[in-house]
């Protein structure tokens, strides 16, 4: 999402630093105010994810796609060699480690697509008349709010592990608050991309030549 409110900006790359002692640098690709929804902002964004991450590539060790469509992704690692997170991907395959059926916390009443696709998740998504529909949502007075009624949803309609699928919940701080209120394990993708990045799986083997 593009934002100039730089506590917005750093909220993912603060969450990685306190939780991993990652040093991180954040910057957001042009022209996307209300984030990645569907699927024309989804397109709109992937090649300026994938030109942006090429900008920053000399000067990092990883890259992490911190957004829940994971878009760029398969562009981005085409071209570089460094491991490249789509925070989408690890949060699945945190679902899948759990086990069980997983609630999805998202944007709208379906799953951002790497969460949906995931190979054995059994999926029930956001529930209710009301979801936020662009990451923006959930910035507003009563997201926090209306999130949690929505996870509660989610929990009383069998699901058994909470995934955000949206990081604009990481942004607000709701895994602290989920994990308070809900009684079952609550997956934080860009928390899950970091713990790919620091296990290692998100390294890619180096060309020969």
């Amino acid at each position: 999402m593009t934002t100039s409110n730089r506590r917005i900006l750093h909220a993912h790359g603060d969450l990685l630093a306190g939780s991993f002692g990652f040093e991180v640098l954040t910057r957001c690709v042009p022209d996307q105010p209300f984030g990645v929804y569907d699927d024309v902002s989804f397109r709109a964004a992937a090649p300026k994810v994938a030109a942006l991450a090429q900008d920053m590539a000399d000067g990092v060790d990883a890259l992490i796609i911190s957004c829940c469509a994971d878009p760029g992704l398969t562009e981005t690692r085409a071209v570089l060699d460094i491991p490249v997170i789509g925070a989408g991907s690890a949060a699945a395959a945190a679902a899948l480690a759990f086990g069980g059926r997983a609630g999805v916390l998202g944007l709208t009443h379906q799953a951002p697509g790497p969460i949906a696709e995931a190979s054995g998740t059994e999926c029930c998504s956001s529930m209710g008349p009301t979801v936020p529909g662009t990451p923006e949502g959930f910035l507003t007075p009563t997201g926090i709010f209306d999130a949690l009624a929505q996870a509660h949803m989610l929990v009383d309609a069998g699901a058994e592990v909470i995934v955000q699928g949206s990081t604009g919940l990481s942004s607000i701080g709701m895994t602290a608050v989920l994990r308070d209120r809900l009684g079952v394990p609550v997956i934080d993708p860009v928390t899950a991309a970091g713990s790919v990045l620091l296990s290692g799986a998100g390294r890619r083997p180096a060309h020969a030549g």
